[in-house]
């Protein structure tokens, strides 16, 4: 790999000018003016090739970290909501009559529900009774008893509903599928597979806390993964290795998505099941409806459960996939073995595979806790993000929080005047039989979006050349306004700039002028001058109570380095700084 320096991409030396070349008053003029380079890529002094355009230099305020002007991965827009459950409320007459008349047998459902999970919990309890050697498989005795609680599992179905059950296909014989996965749609997902195979099962830590539940799943020689520890994932593969291979373990079940979906579509598969190389069968659920939407998306688990309670019954298919066997005759990694399997399914439930990840269901929870009028539009396909960035759902997170707090608007909740824009353009691209341009115009529209002014006062700039650059940068459609994509995606390129951590230091070391390791604030103003010359005390002041996070009234190393990473678009501020740094 090369070793990227803080040199390399902002002034090498080759290409400096000498300085008998330069007079008094090209010493006055901005720094990035010095730039003289002949070809339109610079050549670093590692050797590599910088592909920056110098007539783009002006214009993009990060140019200096060598961070182009970035592309949209696909539409800025996403058209596939698969979490949205579709029936979240009530309606129509039927629906509230058929309610009325199930009351008395949603009532005795609720009875069943809870004897059947007493049931199955007293049992469990029963068959754990001083087990101690649980990283080993569950003796046969332990395992019959525990056919008390599978048969408990299959009560708690009848009790929401699921009379009988349509199966395709069988089940593979262990020795041949060590493995199952299957969509996720459902919290019933779980409860049928503890019931038809009683499999160990890869699961969130948190549903060990979960009362009754946590210590059924307990019975199942759970394998319980943290998704956001490295170490926990490693381990979660290492324990799913070691429970595949031997035969005295059950099968081992996983849902690859890591989320609940609603069947009209499958995300993005994680690679726990894939990377420890076994033969896998390929599970899809179907949950037939006409008026009520079983799918657990934006819907309360009350609500869910209510109306499963109150209808007179609740369709479930299951289909067993043939077997999907890595290819022997080349090695096969756990990415491709992922695409196969999850084209297997989509192909079988006839619906496409998004980018969707975990990812976005946090950045749909964070949209609902705002009030958004449509959480559905801060949807990313986080997958293909992480893959294009490395960027993680926590730091997608923090970027929406920032976002947020710019007061997002549609143009349709902007006035009249935006309304009547809107329905003319859609109008006219319906007219001239542009439909496909129709949907993605009438998304747009949709789409909540930031204006500079908004943008500014988070940030907590003035309006001038450089903040008006630095909107621009995002404003990838030059229409005066940005998406959340458009900023989590330029701010993901500015923070994974291999040159972004280095570009940091330098303007710590540069405004922290005496080495005291922390910067004043008349330190930091005398910093930001050299960018946006004129700015008033308040200005500065605004701008140093963003970075001094402990409000102590000094800003620490980790205190500017963590405002940078929350708010990366801001390093532009100090271009000039790390530039001092390389040619003082």
């Amino acid at each position: 790999m090369s070793d990227h320096t803080v040199y390399a991409p902002l002034l090498p030396y080759g290409h400096l000018p000498n300085s008998s070349d330069v007079d008094d008053h090209d010493h006055a003029r901005e720094p990035h003016v010095i730039l003289t380079v002949d070809d339109d890529r610079v050549q670093l002094s590692n050797g590599d090739q910088l592909g920056i355009h110098i007539s783009e230099v002006d214009d993009n305020p990060y140019a200096f970290l060598g961070a182009n002007r970035f592309d949209m991965p696909g539409s800025t827009t996403t058209t596939v909501d698969p979490f949205r459950n579709n029936t979240p409320r009530i309606e129509g007459v039927y629906e509230w009559l058929k309610i009325v008349v199930c009351l008395p047998i949603a009532l005795v459902r609720l009875v069943l529900f809870g004897f059947s999970l007493m049931v199955g919990y007293v049992a469990t309890r029963i068959a754990l009774y001083g087990w101690k050697d649980r990283n080993n498989p569950m003796p046969k005795w332990r395992s019959t008893l525990m056919g008390v609680t599978r048969f408990s599992a299959r009560t708690i179905l009848l009790s929401f509903g699921y009379q009988w059950i349509r199966r395709k296909g069988k089940p593979a014989p262990r020795e041949i599928a060590p493995v199952i996965v299957s969509n996720h749609v459902s919290y019933i997902d779980p409860i049928f597979f503890f019931y038809e195979l009683f499999p160990t099962i890869v699961a969130s830590e948190s549903h060990d806390s979960m009362p009754f539940v946590g210590t059924i799943i307990r019975a199942m020689q759970v394998i319980y993964v943290n998704r956001f520890s490295p170490t926990s994932r490693k381990h979660a593969v290492n324990e799913i290795k070691r429970k595949a291979s031997c035969n005295q373990f059950p099968r081992v079940l996983l849902f690859p998505e890591g989320t609940t979906t609603n069947g009209r579509a499958i995300i993005s598969f994680q690679l726990g099941a894939f990377i420890p190389g076994y033969p896998i069968q390929p599970v899809i659920m179907r949950y037939p409806h006409v008026h009520f939407d079983q799918s657990w998306g934006n819907i309360s688990l009350a609500m869910l459960m209510f109306r499963m309670f109150t209808q007179f019954h609740n369709f479930m298919e299951v289909e067993y996939l043939p077997v999907i066997t890595p290819h022997e005759n080349r090695k096969e990694n756990a990415v491709r073995f992922a695409q196969r399997t999850g084209h297997a399914i989509a192909s079988a439930l006839n619906v496409v595979q998004t980018s969707h990840s975990y990812g976005d269901v946090l950045l749909l929870g964070k949209a609902l806790e705002a009030n958004q009028e449509d959480p559905s539009l801060y949807l990313v396909e986080m997958a293909g993000l992480e893959a294009a960035f490395h960027l993680s759902t926590l730091e997608a997170v923090d970027f929406l929080d920032v976002f947020l707090s710019m007061n997002p608007d549609s143009r349709f909740q902007q006035g009249a005047g935006c309304m009547y824009d809107a329905c003319a353009l859609l109008t006219n691209n319906f007219r001239n039989g542009k439909y496909h341009q129709f949907w993605y115009t009438f998304l747009d529209f949709l789409e909540e979006k930031v204006e500079i002014d908004d943008f500014l006062k988070v940030l907590r700039l003035k309006p001038c050349t450089l903040s008006e650059k630095m909107f621009g940068f995002f404003d990838v459609q030059k229409c005066g306004k940005i998406t959340f994509k458009q900023f989590l995606v330029g701010s993901a390129h500015i923070l994974k700039q291999p040159l972004f951590n280095q570009a940091c230091e330098s303007a710590f070391t540069s405004c922290d002028g005496d080495g005291k390791n922390y910067i004043l604030e008349q330190e930091f103003g005398n910093s930001l001058m050299l960018s946006i010359p004129g700015l008033s005390n308040n200005e500065i002041r605004g701008l140093f109570t963003l970075f001094d996070a402990d409000c102590d009234e000094k800003i620490s190393k980790d205190d500017f380095i963590g405002c940078l990473r929350r708010y990366p678009l801001l390093i532009a501020l100090f271009s000039p700084c790390v530039l001092q740094q390389i040619c003082p």
